[in-house]
């Protein structure tokens, strides 16, 4: 048996033997290090320690010294060491080891257990004190921490004192507390606990005379009388109050009930879409009757939470009413009244009122104190096998004194918060619960309504489920206005659920507010705290499904740390979920609600700074990105982020790939969101930044749209830059979805807004854009034209990228009208040309085209090499679609050489590509590959 002692003179101790710790400055460096067992203590922090600000010369070699030695005294003690790390040392034991480490855990343990067992836990953590702590050792650090201890001993024993007098054991304490209360004659507490003491032991007279000295003593020392609690109790000795004698045993309280009490109310006839959750339950079930799942004495708590409307009560009360028969003596329901209409939740007393009135306790023997209530309900349930539904619960302190004590009791507990904290101190098994599926979704909804009606409109049934998000009380009150309207169109309800200002009304029915959506959403709002209510409404302007850190604390202009706590605020009350690291996601139906309460308590200007934030978040961070994605794109001009604005810039290609993923729908949705909000610089800005990332994506169609958005800004900003800009992005994603005319139209008028700004770069850009547009519809001359008007813009501009790419644009045309060998020159000196910059997405290209010209010249070992090289970088770049169009190349240049097993896998690998991305060009691979397995 190892320990180590700092509750009394500093030792180390294997078995009965205690070693040596040496002189009183090594003992000193010992107690530092074991206070902070575990952690790092510097060595600058061990000299304070062991001589304060009068240091030795040669401090750190006395130091180093002392911990030799002590390293050869631990080292007997098992696995215990004294390690070096950095600037200090840390030692290695176990912290139960440490009696000032085990004294704390034991008082944590005690203030979360009941009387009985908080008695002798709090017993057996003042055991460990042989003395005065620290023993010889003599500092100003040891003298402060002395003190400190003295007073978590001093409290230790007050609250250990509590419990002891609900117990009845006033007697075993009188010796103990008469010297305690000599020795701090100023502590009230104390002297209370002496008083009733000796009033429960039949000494009033003694009690009286203790309270008056106490009472001049705090006179004359402090010029006051003592506090009202002290007074209180005076006043009640001297009236002779009967409840201050000694507390009935609860084991002597017999319970007058004959018949168990079956409180459950009625629920549901069919639970839909809970098989899951049902199995859940029934295992846990199963653990209690075989005894496995709980300690002695202990019931088995299920917490069942989720936010408000999502089916907690139906699912507790249905799995109740089908497993009641397993509990003989009773089931008892109680509803908390955590969240609710007007109400307060339900106080501790009331609540175990309810509980001892159902287990048969008169009025005549209900216990006034709250603690005493506890400790009877736990004695009645010791023995019984009791089912106890716990409902809309507000906190774990309301639910603790509610628990029975009883092992084969089963404690169901529903709240819209996660209350860990009976997850921690009574192993509560811990439900949460979502929305439903789909399918289940819309069984729940079929199944309340006829046939013919179901089948009335499918499509706008099945819209109807989709606007409910899976909500289990938005769908009953769905299905309930259609039963109730037989003359109302299905559409016409969706209609009505869709419009932004009253949809939300609409999932309301005239039957109280447990039936109005948006009364069930107010109280988990009105119980937030203001921060957290302003967070939540100000997530109402965030325009994507997934909620990050940085965008929200933006949005907030708050720290990130502060974000996080307001957001965990939101998530433990159900009103948000935790989607990963930092990210949250928010149902739609409780985004609509956010969005009126956004109308109604947040002034306009500050909701206007806020959407203003956000919006400079998304493009300071995607310009961040993209020049990631694109080395060498020309960055357009953006005026500084507002103050309270956090820009997540990511710092490498993959983290720019994975931001762009991962906030795609957000960064789609908030180019429309600007615009809407007449934020039309952000809009045409925020469109631009996304070009690369939507490109290699392969989403063409989203990308055509926000390009008009975009340029409905730009008009609207009438800036010529704006304008050349947003008309080349709409045409290159015109381009890129066959719309080949509308594209030209559109570079010719951008290439008239990048003259009237002098921008040559920008005038290149399209040229470039041209030769591209003209290649597609097969004018092969006029593209090598525009290819070497491109070359002269860039080579004007000075921008060697753009001279690179130019010429590959030229190769590519080359080899289009057959030119294969100038083709292959024009792109060998392309790749030159971006390996020398370092432009990853130019040398793939290059690549690609100069692979072409091989293939042309029948050279198809360097073809092949060639694209290999090119498929190489593409997937680097994550760019799906060049991936589809090289390995088309492959396949085509190993076909050639007889590798048809290579070639048909490239072929199928493009189809693959084009058939995710949803691409045009699936089609004509699709029968190049047949072509090929045929011919093969």
């Amino acid at each position: 048996m190892v320990g180590f002692g700092v509750l009394g003179t500093v030792e180390v101790r294997v078995g009965d033997q205690v070693l040596s710790a040496g002189h009183a400055r090594q003992q000193c460096v010992l107690a530092a290090l074991l206070v902070d067992a575990g952690r790092l203590v510097t060595t600058d922090q061990l000299a304070e320690r062991v001589w304060g600000e009068r240091q030795p010369q040669r401090a750190r070699a006395a130091l180093h010294s002392y911990v030799s030695r002590l390293r050869r005294i631990v080292a007997r003690a098992g696995d215990t060491a004294v390690e070096r790390h950095g600037g200090g040392y840390v030692l290695r034991v176990d912290a139960a080891a440490v009696d000032l480490h085990r004294f704390r855990d034991l008082n944590t343990r005690a203030r979360a257990a009941d009387d009985a067992h908080a008695v002798a836990l709090y017993d057996e953590a003042l055991a460990l004190w042989r003395g005065e702590p620290l023993g010889a050792v003599e500092s100003a650090w040891a003298d402060e921490l002395r003190a400190g201890l003295r007073h978590e001993r001093l409290v230790a024993e007050t609250e250990r004192n509590d419990r002891a007098l609900r117990q009845g054991r006033h007697e075993h304490l009188l010796t103990e507390l008469t010297a305690r209360a000599a020795e701090y004659p100023l502590d009230e507490r104390l002297a209370a606990q002496l008083i009733l003491a000796l009033y429960r032991s039949g000494r009033a007279a003694e009690a009286l005379d203790a309270y008056q000295r106490v009472r001049r003593q705090v006179v004359e020392e402090l010029g006051i009388d003592p506090g009202e609690p002290l007074q209180r109790l005076y006043q009640r000795i001297l009236a002779r109050d009967t409840t201050l004698t000694v507390p009935r045993r609860p084991e002597a309280v017999a319970p007058a009930v004959t018949r168990a009490a079956r409180q459950l109310p009625p629920t549901v006839r069919h639970l839909i879409g809970r098989d899951d959750e049902l199995a859940y339950l029934d295992a846990r079930l199963e653990t209690l009757k075989d005894g496995s799942g709980c300690g002695s004495g202990s019931a088995l708590v299920i917490t069942i939470t989720g936010g408000g409307g999502v089916g907690k009560t139906t699912l507790a009360q249905s799995w109740a009413r089908r497993v009641g028969e397993h509990f003989p003596d009773g089931q008892l329901h109680l509803d908390l009244r955590g969240f609710g209409p007007g109400e307060s939740p339900l106080p501790a007393a009331e609540a175990l009122h309810g509980l001892l009135d159902s287990l048969g306790v008169g009025p005549d023997r209900l216990p006034a104190a709250t603690d005493d209530r506890t400790a009877l309900l736990r004695s009645l349930t010791e023995n019984r096998r009791l089912l106890v539904v716990l409902d809309n619960a507000h906190d774990t302190a309301q639910v603790r004194p509610l628990l029975p004590g009883g092992g084969e009791c089963l404690v169901l507990v529903t709240s819209r918060r996660q209350l860990p904290g009976l997850i921690v101190h009574h192993q509560a098994q811990h439900l949460a619960l979502d929305t439903l599926a789909p399918q289940a979704a819309r069984d729940l909804v079929v199944g309340r309504l006829s046939e013919t009606r179901a089948a009335a409109d499918p499509q706008a049934l099945d819209d109807l489920v989709a606007h409910c998000g899976g909500l289990p009380l938005a769908l009953a009150i769905v299905a309930a206005r259609v039963l109730t309207n037989p003359a109302m169109p299905l559409r016409s309800l969706l209609d009505e659920l869709r419009d932004q200002h009253t949809g939300l009304q609409a999932l309301s029915v005239d039957e109280g507010p447990d039936s109005d959506l948006v009364a069930t959403f107010s109280w988990s709002y009105r119980a937030l705290t203001p921060p957290a209510a302003r967070m939540f409404r100000l997530l109402a302007l965030h325009p994507g499904p997934d909620i990050v850190l940085p965008a929200v604390a933006s949005l907030a202009a708050e720290t990130c740390a502060a974000a996080r706590a307001l957001l965990e605020e939101l998530a433990d009350a159900s009103l948000l979920q935790r989607s990963g690291t930092d990210r949250y996601r928010l149902h739609d139906l409780l985004r609509a609600y956010a969005g009126t309460r956004l109308t109604a308590d947040e002034p306009a200007a500050p909701r206007r700074a806020a959407e203003l934030r956000l919006l400079d978040h998304y493009l300071h961070t995607a310009r961040a990105a993209d020049r990631l994605l694109d080395e060498h794109r020309d960055p357009i001009a953006v005026l500084p982020p507002r103050p309270g604005t956090h820009i997540a810039a990511p710092t490498t290609h993959d983290e720019a790939v994975a931001w762009f993923t991962a906030e795609h729908a957000a960064l789609v949705a908030a180019v429309s969101q600007a615009a809407d909000a007449g934020c039309n610089d952000h809009a045409w800005r925020l469109a631009w930044t996304l070009t690369t990332h939507l490109q290699r994506r392969g989403s063409w169609d989203e990308w055509r749209h926000i390009q008009r958005t975009a340029l409905h800004a730009a008009l609207q900003v009438g800036q010529h830059d704006a304008l050349a800009h947003s008309r080349h992005g709409l045409a290159l994603a015109c381009a890129w979805t066959g719309r080949y005319d509308e594209a030209r139209a559109l570079l010719d008028q951008a290439m008239e807004s990048y003259a009237l700004t002098a921008d040559r770069a920008g005038q290149a850009h399209t040229q470039r854009a041209l030769s591209w547009v003209s290649q597609k519809q097969g004018r092969h001359p006029e593209a090598l034209t525009h290819a070497v008007a491109t070359l002269r813009h860039y080579t004007a501009a000075g921008f060697l990228p753009g001279r690179a790419s130019a010429l590959n644009v030229i190769g590519w045309c080359q080899s289009l009208l057959g030119r294969h060998r100038q083709a292959r020159t024009a792109c060998r000196r392309a790749v030159e040309l971006f390996q020398q910059v370092g432009n990853r997405t130019g040398q793939a290209y290059s690549w690609d085209s100069l692979a072409h010209a091989h293939l042309g010249l029948g050279e198809h070992g360097d073809a092949i090499t060639c694209y290999r090289n090119a498929l190489n970088l593409f997937r680097a770049l994550d760019d799906r679609h060049q991936q589809a169009e090289t390995l088309v190349g492959l396949g085509e240049a190993l076909c050639s050489v007889g590798d048809h097993a290579q070639g048909h896998a490239s072929y199928r690998d493009a189809l693959h590509l084009l058939e995710e991305l949803g691409h045009q060009d699936a089609d004509r691979v699709r029968d190049r590959l047949l072509a090929a397995d045929d011919h093969h």
